[in-house]
């Protein structure tokens, strides 16, 4: 049996300067957005870590390397603060950075598969009612 390390084609073919350029372009928007700069604020201080962080999650998804192992569900659930309804926001300025900056073939690619990560994201979020039932424990 043949043991040598078998390559995959990447899912979408991008570049890593090309995914660079996309998290850095889009996180500056979200730094801006009324919406999502706040929510992020709160739990990002130092900004490259995480651009370099979410980039490794990119090229894990994108390229098929092995330089993310990072659980998404897991840290958006514990941060508290992210609600389903921020996931709408978050796809269109991605969407956004996307037609910005890559061929409409690859940017439209890489929206259907964050379009996909995003509703599995949103739907593992408690819902805005569960949210309203659950007892209220000191300021927000």
């Amino acid at each position: 049996m043949d043991r040598r390390r078998v390559t995959m084609p990447p899912r979408i073919p991008v570049s890593p300067a090309q995914i660079d350029r996309v998290v850095t372009q889009f996180y500056a928007r979200v730094r801006a957005d009324p919406i999502l700069g706040p929510v992020f604020a709160a739990h990002v201080s130092d900004w490259r870590p995480h651009e370099e962080k979410i980039g490794r999650f990119w090229r894990n998804a994108l390229l098929l390397q092995r330089c993310y192992d990072g659980n998404p569900m897991q840290v958006h659930r514990a941060a508290g603060d992210v609600k389903p309804a921020h996931f709408t926001v978050w796809l269109a300025l991605f969407d956004a950075v996307l037609e910005q900056e890559l061929p409409t073939p690859l940017a439209q690619a890489w929206s259907a598969l964050a379009h996909r990560i995003g509703r599995g994201l949103r739907y593992g979020l408690p819902s805005e009612s569960t949210m309203a039932d659950a007892p209220f424990l000191g300021e927000a």
